[in-house]
């Protein structure tokens, strides 16, 4: 090797680090001139450069001009093709090696695992073995482990395990490290940790790494202990012992772990701030991650896409979607993350339109939506009850392929569940390649919704068969199915079961469940004891739910305890005062009606007004009751009208309890025949063809006399009405409701 040669090779060096392309073409320009016969380190040392600045044309071309290529030159050009992806030049340049040597053989075996080519690999690792095992090195097997990893094949790891104690490695950090990675992902922490004991030699990579298999297997006191016997620490440990926490819903202590960890002034890097600001978010702390924020703000990951990411799903979480949507605007890069983030954020909000509009933006900045984006957005159609929009996404999801992802189909059941379409919902769900819990809890839900409790039950069953675990989503389900069917020993029994057989600590949805289960029922005593007996008292709805029952039954005793009680919660809430005052009217004691109208009218509270809608060519139309603002008032008045005619033939009799006002008879007729659900009716009855279904949404549960009106309606019509109300589905077909007269 010359002088000039050295010169050259170190003016190349400098042009790759400062990655000017320009230089190093008008620098090999001037070798070509000064220099009659290139020496093969030049041009080896040309092929690098321009290998590392991604102009294989040229490097190619300057592999060819070398009149004898040693090893060197071809294990660069070798590289050059794999570190690119380019396989098949790659082995194109492999097969016609006369000299192979390690190098040569791990630049393939990367180019094959990296580019996810996982049997060429192997098939490479296979030749390799034949050709000669002297080849074998410590990154070979710590490439074959990674690779076996990713591929979740645990068969073939432990192949490598056993060649890699055969050939003598098994005390080489550099494949303990990974060889423990694989059976902790497989979830053989034993393993690991066997590996780890018999380690003569631990480094702090070893350390790191068994504290995150530890934590990934759930193993958190061991972790810690680990953690607290290690000598040295760096940035990576505490970022694994942060992140582990939070995967294993400890997020207060991750929290802790984190205020010690800038105590030590180590440096924080992206992945410590998306897993605190993770935990921030599950625990709703909207202070601690402003504070966090702040702290952001004055270092160099303020504008990094992975903590704007985190930010943005913090927000989210926290409520406080503005936030979010100002952190959003002001990231200057935004990916797939980014936009799932913001579009989860919406959804989880109550934003669902905005999610839907986001979605669009998302797709016209140019990014291509994946399994999360997607299902993110047909979640938001589900939350709106949009089966139009929804069965857009499911189309793009078809066309796309995402439709196979769990997440997409998922999201698609409960979309379809929500939207009414429950017979559609199961298909897909028999469609399903592979079934999780979310996959059955999905359809558990769908099915409860719609009130078809024994089909709830046996699916449920059925998923305990398929030794899947429920949570405590899917017992929502079981259990206001059971309380929709007047199941009260079987809500019982898979109450008990909850919290002995599968350890779920019941939450409030849980106890308004049975509180529903029994006082729907007519239990309404024993509702009161259950009551007594909680942890806590109920939540509005929970006290919502209690005297719902009591007017239904016409308990006034049990009835003014939860208005007294729901009124200590929310003073404000209509909802205490206008069931007190069902109640009492009901009972005909018209002066407490009139006390409680008047403590309305002081005190400022509204009752919600009832309303219905249904779609029609892409416009929601809104009915109230009573409605003559709609353009077709007069075409729906008279189709009412008609229908009424029909109806006292078939025998119909108007169920004049629902109304709260002391006129006479004629009068309250009339207002029945005008509440908000039969406008929508009649709408649907003239503007959707026949044999198409008519679908209304009601924002109130929908009164006895409108539930008995629409099974004549639906028999004397023959059209199919499906009304989604604030409670439930009820599918009304020749005469009979799906829900069995029991809501």
């Amino acid at each position: 090797m010359s002088a000039t040669s050295n010169y050259y090779s170190s003016l190349l060096k400098l042009c790759c680090e400062a990655r000017n392309e320009s230089q190093v073409k008008k620098l090999h320009c001037l070798i070509i001139k000064t220099l009659v016969h290139l020496e093969t380190f030049l041009s080896n040392n040309l092929i690098g450069a321009y290998s590392k600045l991604d102009n294989l044309t040229y490097a190619r071309h300057t592999f060819d001009q070398i009149y004898q290529p040693n090893l060197f030159s071809w294990n660069t050009i070798l590289s050059a093709y794999s570190k690119s992806g380019r396989l098949s030049q790659m082995q194109d340049i492999f097969d016609c090696m006369s000299i192979r040597d390690v190098v040569s053989w791990n630049v393939v075996l990367s180019g094959y695992a990296s580019q996810r080519s996982p049997y060429n690999a192997i098939k490479a690792y296979k030749m390799m073995l034949k050709d000669d095992s002297k080849y074998l090195n410590r990154i070979t097997f710590s490439t074959m482990l990674i690779l076996s990893s990713n591929l979740c094949c645990i068969y073939l790891s432990e192949q490598i395990h056993g060649q890699i104690v055969k050939f003598g490695f098994e005390s080489y950090v550099f494949v303990g490290s990974p060889l423990m990675d694989v059976y902790s992902k497989a979830g053989l922490i034993c393993d690991a940790k066997r590996v780890f004991d018999g380690m003569p030699n631990r480094n702090l990579v070893m350390c790191n790494t068994m504290i995150t298999g530890l934590l990934r297997c759930g193993m958190v006191k061991e972790s810690q202990k680990l953690f607290q016997n290690m000598s040295e620490k760096d940035s990576i440990t505490w970022t694994a012992m942060i992140t582990g926490l939070t995967r294993n819903s400890l997020d207060r202590e991750a929290l802790n772990t984190f205020r010690e960890m800038r105590l030590q002034g180590l440096s924080i890097d992206q992945f410590t701030f998306g897993s605190v600001l993770t935990a921030c978010g599950a625990l709703v702390t909207l202070k601690e991650g402003k504070q966090i924020h702040a702290y952001i703000i004055r270092t160099d990951y303020k504008d990094n896409v992975f903590v704007g990411s985190a930010l943005v799903d913090m927000y989210s979480k926290c409520r406080n979607i503005k936030y979010a949507e100002n952190i959003f605007k002001r990231m200057a890069d935004k990916n797939i993350v980014s936009w799932t983030a913001l579009l989860v954020g919406y959804g989880q909000n109550g934003f669902s339109e905005e999610a839907i509009i986001g979605f669009c933006e998302m797709q016209k900045n140019g990014i291509y939506p994946d399994d999360f984006a997607l299902g993110s957005v047909i979640s938001s159609c589900a939350n709106l009850a949009s089966l139009e929009e929804g069965a857009q996404f499911h189309s793009r999801a078809i066309v796309t392929g995402l439709v196979s992802f769990t997440t997409v189909s998922n999201a698609l059941i409960t979309l379809y569940g929500k939207c009414g379409s429950i017979e559609y919902s199961h298909c897909l769900f028999n469609d399903l390649k592979f079934r999780d819990e979310i996959s059955w809890t999905a359809l558990i839900s769908g099915y409860a919704q719609f009130g078809k409790a024994h089909e709830t039950v046996a699916l449920f069953e059925n998923m305990l068969a398929n030794r899947l675990k429920p949570d405590g989503v899917t017992f929502i389900g079981v259990l206001s199915a059971c309380s929709r069917a007047g199941l009260v020993e079987k809500g019982y029994h898979y109450f008990e079961s909850m919290v002995k057989e599968h350890g779920i600590v019941p939450i409030l949805d849980h106890y308004t469940c049975m509180i529903d289960l029994l006082s729907r029922a007519g239990k309404l005593e024993e509702a009161k004891s259950f009551i007594d007996k909680m942890p806590c008292w109920p939540d509005v709805i929970g006290w919502s739910t209690l005297l719902s029952s009591c007017r239904l039954h016409g308990n006034i005793e049990i009835g003014k305890w939860a208005a007294d009680s729901l009124m200590g919660l929310e003073p404000q809430n209509p909802a205490s005062y206008v069931l007190l005052t069902s109640i009492y009217a009901t009972n005909r004691k018209w002066d407490d009606v009139a006390r409680l109208r008047r403590s309305m009218r002081d005190i400022g509270v509204r009752k919600e007004p009832g309303c219905s809608w249904i779609k029609y060519r892409n416009k929601v139309h809104i009915f109230s009751a009573d409605d003559q603002s709609s353009p077709y008032s007069s075409q729906i008045h008279a189709e009412l009208e008609k229908l009424y005619v029909k109806m006292i033939e078939e025998g119909y009799v108007p169920d004049i309890s629902s109304i709260l006002h002391d006129v006479d008879e004629s009068e309250k007729i009339k207002m029945l025949n005008h509440h908000s659900e039969k406008l929508a009716i009649a709408f649907g009855l003239i503007f959707i063809p026949p044999g198409l279904p008519i679908r209304v949404i009601k924002n109130l549960r929908v009164c006895f006399d409108c539930h008995t009106a629409t099974k004549f309606i639906s028999k004397i019509t023959g059209r199919e009405i499906l009304v989604r109300d604030a409670v439930r589905f009820h599918l009304f077909k020749d005469g009979s409701c799906s829900c069995g007269d029991f809501w």
